[in-house]
């Protein structure tokens, strides 16, 4: 479905075949994480690899988990953030993702870990989570929201799936500033190539108290993340072979995306409540 600001509802299905078909081809582009770096201050002279760990270790400091915590990471991608989360925390990890290959990297990962790291990935839709009640301490949703057709339902699922007193830590892109026709252009097709959405900010606080949630934090980090990852980008795909960018099949070009200041990347931070009575 197209909405009037030319965001299209992305299809859980469709987003699990774009994933399985361009796995090889992201991952030379985007490197061992499939997510947006962080550098703080922005100057930093991480690398985009270091600073896309970087970006993990930020939504696990915000977790807190530890050994015997159990985990549910949403969107878990190729692993590369699951396995590293188990293995610094000692938390037991449970990845999803809509992606059958995406899976399959995930858990071979994993399974190159050492026996202290326990993490494993199914393929599934956080739409439906195929979890018990009450059943993980904590989730995380590493550029995944952004892929859910409805935010909310997603929510709710997690909500369910959480013990009373359990964490979200999540990040989503979000209209930071009005965007000018040309640059909502820009943006719309990078959406479009991706299949994603991005949000207003108070969406959030509107969605999280639909689903039972209570909100601890809401952090704009696009200064820390946005524009380095897409000068990151830019420089890789000028060095990219023509059939590796090919098999992406994006219409967008990431340098087009650097200077767009109303692009904004949130970090989002809730509680189930604790039961009462």
């Amino acid at each position: 479905m197209t909405h009037q600001d030319g965001n299209v509802t992305p299809i859980p299905d469709e987003v699990g075949l774009l994933y399985d078909a361009v796995v090889d081809s992201a991952a030379v582009t985007m490197g061992k994480n499939l997510h947006f770096g962080y550098w703080e201050p922005s100057d930093s002279e991480l690398s985009f690899d270091e600073a896309t760990d970087r970006l993990t270790d930020l939504l696990t400091e915000r977790l807190r988990i530890g050994p015997g915590s159990r985990l549910l990471d949403i969107g878990c991608g190729v692993g590369t953030p699951g396995v590293r989360i188990a293995r610094l925390s000692g938390a037991e990890v449970t990845g999803i993702s809509v992606s059958e290959e995406q899976v399959k990297r995930a858990n071979a990962l994993a399974r190159s870990q050492s026996s202290a790291c326990r993490a494993e990935f199914h393929q599934a839709n956080a739409m439906e989570l195929p979890f018990p009640d009450a059943s993980f301490d904590a989730a995380v949703a590493l550029e995944s929201m952004i892929h859910m057709p409805d935010r909310g339902q997603v929510l709710r699922e997690i909500r369910r799936v959480l013990r009373p007193g359990g964490r979200i830590v999540l990040t989503d892109f979000h209209e930071r500033t009005p965007l000018s026709p040309a640059h909502r252009a820009v943006v719309n097709q990078l959406l479009q190539d991706i299949m994603c959405t991005m949000v207003q900010v108070d969406d959030y606080l509107r969605l999280l108290r639909a689903a039972g949630f209570q909100f601890k934090e809401m952090v704009d980090i696009s200064e820390e993340t946005v524009r380095r990852t897409f000068m990151a980008l830019a420089e890789r795909a000028a060095h990219m072979p023509t059939e590796v960018l090919s098999k992406l099949g994006w219409k967008s070009n990431p340098a087009d995306m650097i200077d767009i200041s109303g692009f904004g990347y949130l970090l989002v931070v809730a509680e189930r409540p604790m039961a009462t009575g």
